[in-house]
């Protein structure tokens, strides 16, 4: 009998993933090169709003933490939409119900996307904000939520942040399925706007996916 488990209580560490989906970190170096090599540049206009999207964090990051949905106001939609990921011929779905039937555990693994952005019917960028959790419980979730997956063949790009930090993940799931992980941005750091190289890399993967035969 098919046992019905949510994601966010089976799913709470790589073991876990790794154990049922048989999905390893790659070796490859050359894997997930999107996130750090050729990006595009920056707009004046892009790096002031950038500059404003931080100041506005900071001033409300200073009074404690933030609740997700607070997080998803003051950056998450304003990266989204600056990357032009709410735009032709993008959508974006919020919370769409994913189901993962693993026959030998007899297990339906279900759970809810914060955020799917999809072109046709290409998964382009899955988002999971997880203001209280930490990465290492939020990225073996992302990476259950990405292995949902319909056009396996295909890679599929995820971004976990807690508000502070941000980090992307590439999967592939294809016959040997294997992921790698970017650096972790941090929000935090003095003098300095990582939001920058975070716009960079959406930039990255929107024309990526532009360039992608649906």
């Amino acid at each position: 009998m098919v046992q019905t488990k949510p994601i966010s209580k089976t799913i709470t560490s790589l073991d876990d993933l790794e154990e049922r989906f048989n999905l390893h970190p790659t070796e490859n170096q050359q894997f997930f090169s999107e996130w750090h090599q050729d990006l595009p540049e920056l707009t004046d206009f892009e790096i002031a709003t950038l500059d404003q999207i931080r100041n506005r964090f900071l001033r409300h990051r200073k009074r404690g933490s933030l609740a997700e949905g607070t997080i998803n106001h003051l950056v998450i939609s304003p990266l989204l939409s600056l990357a032009a990921l709410y735009d032709e011929p993008f959508l974006i779905t919020t919370e769409p119900e994913v189901k993962l039937l693993l026959e030998d555990r007899d297990e339906l693994l279900r759970g809810r996307i914060d955020t799917l952005i999809i072109q046709q019917q290409l998964w382009v960028l899955v988002v999971e904000s997880k203001s209280t959790i930490a990465f290492s419980v939020a990225l073996p979730q992302a990476l259950t939520y990405m292995m949902a997956n319909p056009n396996r063949e295909r890679p599929v790009y995820g971004l976990i942040t807690n508000g502070d930090e941000f980090q992307f993940i590439k999967l592939l799931s294809h016959n040997n399925p294997q992921y790698d992980l970017s650096n972790i941005f941090s929000l935090l750091l003095p003098n300095r706007n990582q939001l920058y190289d975070i716009m960079r890399v959406l930039k990255q993967v929107r024309q990526i996916m532009l360039q992608t035969d649906i």
